[in-house]
Parts: structure tokens; sequence; C-alpha cells
């Protein structure tokens, strides 16, 4: 199925953080009351043709600083063989599962596996535990959400934060915060090159709830609590709305 177009009407938000007043939370209502969900294993093509069972973990994962590099660490010290396919025999080093990319940033190992390259904590298919991330599999069995063992870049897509620093014409400024859609741009120039991606293709629009509510835990961990509380009520605003305001083409109509 086709993708969407790139650049379509949008409806965003914008509201003081309740939590600091400095903040300005600029919101794209257009993707977060989409039914986007994540349909890995279920329809997901893969980033990639040659390795279409990966889904968008062909890459690895850069970590976005020491700190996310260091809370991964805590929680790979605990992945078992029965959890983590790829799982290294002895005592488990640092250098098992980072790497440095060709510009020298600390992301995950790739490995390849019957010819699909994919992050090292990717079980592939087939595996026991079942398919997908390790780190995933290691949050669900504890009880625990996944934004809490995987780097932050996986939890986050396709979840887009971006800041910036806007000046007011009276010489006051704000730093303005916006939560919006993680699309092939987000990749950087590569991600036109992706053989398949998922936010603005249909066959990922078939959740029966909106974004906003089934990404709830990853976006209070973006914004914060009272951020999303305020966040959660422009979207159902939105949604009451939605044949008056622009909606996501790639949702059902």
């Amino acid at each position: 199925m086709p993708e969407v177009p790139l650049d379509f009407p949008r409806a965003w938000v914008e509201f003081p953080n309740p939590a600091d007043p400095d903040e300005i939370m600029r919101c794209d209502l257009t993707w977060l009351t989409s039914s986007y969900r994540c349909i890995f294993g279920e329809g997901c093509h893969g980033i990639y043709r040659s390795a279409p069972d990966v889904g968008c973990c062909t890459l690895g994962a850069h970590f976005a600083d020491s700190d996310d590099e260091k809370r991964v660490a805590s929680h790979v010290a605990r992945l078992t063989p029965e959890l983590w396919q790829l799982k290294p025999s002895g005592r488990v080093k640092r250098s098992d599962w980072v790497e440095l990319d060709p510009d020298g940033e600390r992301k995950t190992r790739t490995v390849e596996v019957d010819g699909q390259q994919a992050c090292v904590f990717h079980n592939r298919p087939g595996f026991a535990a079942g398919a997908g991330c390790a780190l995933h599999l290691l949050a669900l069995r504890e009880g625990a959400e996944p934004l809490t063992t995987k780097p932050d870049v996986c939890w986050q897509l396709p979840i887009r934060r971006t800041y910036r620093n806007v000046k007011r014409p009276d010489g006051t400024s704000y730093l303005q915060v916006s939560i919006g859609e993680y699309d092939r741009r987000g990749w950087g120039p590569g991600g036109h090159d992706l053989d398949w991606y998922c936010t603005g293709n249909p066959e990922a629009h078939v959740a029966p709830e909106p974004l906003f509510v089934t990404s709830r835990a990853e976006l209070v961990e973006l914004m914060g609590a009272e951020a999303y509380d305020e966040l959660a009520r422009h979207c159902e605003a939105h949604i009451r709305s939605r044949s008056l305001l622009a909606i996501h083409p790639a949702d059902p109509h």
C-alpha cells in the first residue's frame, strides 16, 4: 500500500507547560490523534527489503548520551539466553553490544543472521521467546514499560521531540518543545532511501484507539504528566471536531 505524501495539512496546538511556564509545548494533533500503531510482526515490511523481518532495527540504535547507554547497560546485565538469542557465552562485555558508527558515535552493535543485518538485541523469527527486541521482552517479563529498558531512540520512535529557542518581539524568549511525527525525514537524508516506512503508510494506521492514548507512557516520559494531561484534553477536543480540522491522510476514512 503506498505511503501518503510527507507534507499535508496538519493541526497543531501550543500551550504553556503547566509544570514549567518557561516552556511552550507545540503538539501535532493530526499525528497524535491518528490511528497509527507499530505493526512489527503483523505486516511490517522492514525499512529495507533485504531484512523484512527486523522492522526498523536494521541499523542498530544510537545512544542519546552516556546516561542512556549506562541505563541500557544495567538492563543488559539481566538478560538471559532465554530472553536474548544472541547473548554471548560467559561474561558480557560492553564491546559485545556497543560499537562506533563511521562518525565515532556510540550505538548498539549490528550483526548478520541468515543474511539479515540487525541490532544485536533483535531476536530473529523462530526464537522460542519470540521475535523482536530482547530488551523489550525483558520489560514485559518484569511488568515494566519497555521505555525503561530500551535505548531512548527506540522507545521514542515514531514520536519526535525537538527543541527550539523562540524570541518574542518584547525581547523575552521561551523554549518551544515540539511533539510530532517521526517521518522519513527524521532519519536524516538517508530516510528517503528506506524501502518502506510505517508512519505515513495506511497499513500501520489500524489502531482502535488514537496514538495519544496508546503511547501515553512514552508521551508522559517526553512531556511530563501535567503537560500530557493538557495535551489529552486538546486531543479529545480535536477528535470531536475532526470533520472540520486536518486528520492524518493515512487514517481510514
